[in-house]
């Protein structure tokens, strides 16, 4: 993979990193098989599946590492094995402020996912597309209990 730019990403006390972005992350038409699988392989864990729900839940603030290990009780050699996983698949991405590293979702992979998933949704259907081809929205109801 080779990086083509630099984003620098800001807060609103300071400029904290720059990082270096792969183009194709968040592209939807440019999501490859192999990114995909990727992708998915990474989240084919209820131990990494529950670290990147938490932190798509907190957003782009992002945890701690210690903090995601108090929230979901594992151990912290666990839980670097696993944002270690997360972080190469694209979907986390961390950050340093001072002292602290900050782990939080990387938005645009997972919607390049979810897009790859169903940019041919009902494409070769015989009848005409029907609302069941459209992504269910999910109530505000049961986001909270997420």
């Amino acid at each position: 993979m080779t990086v083509t730019n630099v984003v620098r990403i800001e807060t609103q006390r300071e400029t904290v990193r720059s990082i270096a972005i792969a183009p194709s992350f968040y592209r939807l038409e440019s999501m490859k098989a192999k990114e995909a699988i990727t992708a998915l392989s990474a989240l084919a864990s209820e131990s990494r599946l529950e670290v990147y729900r938490l932190l798509v839940k907190r957003g782009p603030e992002g945890y701690t590492p210690s903090e995601l290990a108090a929230r979901l009780d594992i151990p912290a050699p666990t839980l670097s094995f696993h944002l270690k996983g997360l972080v190469q698949a694209g979907l986390v991405v961390s950050r340093r402020e001072a002292r602290n590293l900050f782990y939080s979702p990387n938005f645009e992979r997972m919607n390049a996912l979810v897009g790859f998933l169903t940019e041919n949704c009902c494409s070769l259907a015989d009848q005409a597309r029907g609302s069941s081809c459209e992504p269910a929205s999910v109530s505000a109801q049961s986001r909270k209990r997420a």
